[in-house]
């Protein structure tokens, strides 16, 4: 006979596929998850058993980062013996929240920028990355909801350069220095929403001590508006010096391109971190360590990998968490598995 935690558990699960199956998510012919969740099988590794069988029920959104966080949750919790279901690929913020806010979810992987800025509905982002998430944590506690610790992955904007002018602009290396160019060398490839937004262009140019608009600032000539995808092969190839990127885009290290450090702190905070429907976390406090073993080896550089992996390669999500879980030792093919016992 199940516990009575369990049967609420395996109540939130069923309800959960509810909801994401009327978002539009197609179901596999043999069970209620959605089609997309398939992982390879897998054992344990560093991550071992904590419980036996348990339900629980991870969730993401719906683009690449997100998959392949998604996975890696279903991956680290399946080692530590839940049975998982996978509604990863939710298709957006907004849905991935009320799944987790109703307790039809269990864990997600959120960013503390969005939760700040979209959920919670402040004005402003903060720029320290552990203020950023205390302020998260303290303020979704009322909501029922448990942010674990953030892992080191900041996903917010940045500024790139292709990698071969780094030394034909003096060795540039920060955004403040981007100041201490003549004024035609600043020229910046961005997209129509980052040219526009208040936390955006023209108060990040004022931020660093460049007026947009004035002969000795950043002429508006200096500025092009792109698309999203195209500002990266347009930085690649020189019709700006500076693009708009983020900094865990996989293009980034596919076509060479140097970040530049935000040295001022005018960007907000996105670090991922796993996120626990509270009732959850106290009924299984153990996955709070779980993740914890995750979180410190997901940076910018492993998520721009992966991240190529899937975008630029064509691979699956899950095919990639899978693999950078066993790099890492947190679990084993199951075939090694297999052989062992």
């Amino acid at each position: 006979m199940l516990k009575s935690s369990s049967l609420t558990a395996a109540a939130r699960r069923g309800a959960a596929t509810a909801v994401v199956l009327s978002a539009g998510l197609l179901a596999t012919g043999c069970g209620l998850q959605p089609a997309t969740s398939y992982v390879p099988a897998s054992g344990p590794g560093s991550i071992t058993p904590v419980v036996d069988g348990e339900p629980l029920t991870v969730t993401s959104k719906n683009f690449t980062e997100q998959l392949i966080l998604g996975k890696i949750g279903v991956l680290a919790a399946q080692a530590a013996g839940f049975e998982v279901t996978d509604l990863t690929n939710v298709p957006g913020s907004q849905p991935v929240r009320e799944l987790m806010l109703a307790g039809q979810a269990d864990v997600t992987w959120e960013y503390t920028g969005t939760a700040w800025l979209t959920y919670l509905g402040k004005s402003e982002g903060i720029p320290d990355q552990q203020e950023q998430w205390q302020a998260v944590y303290e303020a979704d506690l009322e909501n029922g909801l448990t942010w674990g610790e953030p892992a080191p992955l900041n996903n917010t904007y940045a500024m790139a350069i292709r990698s071969e002018a780094v030394e034909e602009l003096g060795g540039i290396s920060t955004v403040s220095e981007i100041a201490e160019l003549p004024v035609e060398e600043r020229t910046f490839c961005v997209e129509a929403e980052f040219n526009s937004r208040p936390d955006g262009l023209t108060p990040m140019l004022a931020h660093y001590g460049m007026a947009r608009g004035t002969p000795d600032g950043v002429p508006e000539d200096n500025i092009d508006i792109y698309d999203t995808g195209a500002i990266y092969s347009a930085t690649d190839e020189g019709a700006c010096n500076f693009g708009e990127v983020f900094s865990t885009d996989g293009r980034i290290d596919a076509l060479d391109l140097t970040i530049l450090e935000d040295d001022r702190g005018f960007f907000p905070a996105y670090n991922a971190a796993p996120v626990y429907y509270t009732e959850t976390l106290e009924e299984h406090p153990e996955l709070r360590d779980v993740f914890a073993q995750v979180a410190p080896t997901l940076t910018d550089e492993a998520l721009r990998t992966m991240n190529l992996r899937v975008d630029v390669e064509g691979e699956e999500p899950a095919d990639v968490a899978f693999d950078f879980m066993v790099e890492q030792g947190f679990i084993t093919e199951a075939e090694t598995v297999l052989g062992e016992s």
